[in-house]
């Protein structure tokens, strides 16, 4: 099967972006492309957290409210939420209604707090666990790898929730950790170039 498909403006892209009309877009400007902001990364980790057992379009087609709903994943103001806070979610039709994942978010969110107390910020912490591109498999023919399964342990060990190897493993694929666009898709050299001139933040 191949990797890449032609869409209608000629441009060949990463195959699943044929699955859903909202993908083109996210591909072209976000997946892939390195990322320091320490609340892109948190609300990247929450939203794949949430995507467990479902599949990326929904919680795509949600993130506004899911943005809305948890303050635009600022974990400093997430971290204080009360038993209160998770009932009013729970009603809110506009996000994914999961008592356990709404929890793990403010767990996280706490977690996070303390990652950044210890580290300095979660981007230095993420940034440390970046892969050589040697020991990576072809592009999009792997769900985990040795880099997702030792951030996710040592995210587990800080108490962190809903970070298994396969979630860590997107949201590395998604915040520019690896280049994991197929080979011909002409995103690819787009997100090389921006990865060699990416500053690794440091602590």
């Amino acid at each position: 099967m191949s990797l890449t498909h032609t869409a209608d403006d000629g441009k060949p892209r990463c195959h699943w972006c044929a699955s859903a009309p909202e993908f083109p877009a996210y591909h072209d400007t976000e997946w892939g492309f390195p990322v320091a902001d320490d609340h892109r990364l948190f609300e990247k980790l929450c939203l794949e957290g949430f995507q467990s057992g479902l599949s990326w379009r929904t919680i795509l087609a949600k993130r506004e409210n899911f943005r809305r709903a948890f303050h635009d994943f600022d974990f400093d103001r997430v971290a204080r939420f009360t038993e209160k806070d998770v009932t009013l979610l729970l009603q809110d039709a506009g996000i994914i209604r999961h008592r356990g994942k709404i929890e793990a978010v403010i767990n996280n969110a706490q977690r996070a707090q303390e990652l950044v107390k210890q580290e300095g910020s979660i981007a230095a912490f993420v940034w440390r666990h970046e892969p050589d591109p040697g020991t990576l498999a072809e592009p999009q023919t792997a769900s985990t790898s040795a880099a997702s399964v030792a951030l996710s342990k040592e995210l587990k060990k800080r108490g962190w929730k809903f970070v298994g190897p396969t979630t860590v493993y997107a949201f590395m694929q998604a915040m520019g950790l690896i280049n994991d666009h197929a080979d011909g898709c002409f995103i690819r050299p787009k997100v090389e170039k921006a990865r060699k001139v990416f500053r690794r933040p440091q602590s």
